[in-house]
């Protein structure tokens, strides 16, 4: 009488860790560097939320001289920001006539990335 025998056979088993390998070498250089990533993607966010805020400083400013702030330049972006320019960016200073706009610079201080946002001048 035959046994019938369960399991796997020791030639399955290394053609499965032999694939989990190859799947693994492939996908490991695509989650080593995240981080360079996740800080252009939140230098990207700051820059962002600068130009946000200039444009609804000067959209208020525009309607009401007595609401919003004048800015004449870059770096009262800072100022303007919900919760204020996050620690680890700077602003290069620019001047910004009156209703002119200006390519503003924002630079992330560990690593030196830059990104630029729109700045829009009133008084």
């Amino acid at each position: 009488m035959k046994r019938m025998q369960a399991g796997f056979t020791m030639i399955e088993l290394i053609v499965v860790i032999v694939i989990l390998g190859v799947l693994a070498a492939v996908a490991m250089p695509k989650f080593v560097d995240v981080s360079g990533d996740a800080k252009a993607a939140a230098l990207q966010g700051v820059a962002g939320a600068a130009t946000s805020a200039m444009n609804v400083n000067y959209g208020a400013r525009k309607v009401n001289t007595g609401k919003g702030s004048a800015v004449t330049n870059c770096t009262d972006a800072a100022t303007l920001m919900q919760g204020g320019l996050p620690t680890g960016y700077t602003i290069t200073a620019a001047a910004i006539a009156p209703d002119a706009t200006v390519s503003c610079t924002i630079t992330q201080t560990s690593g030196g990335a830059t990104a630029t946002f729109t700045g829009l001048g009133i008084l």
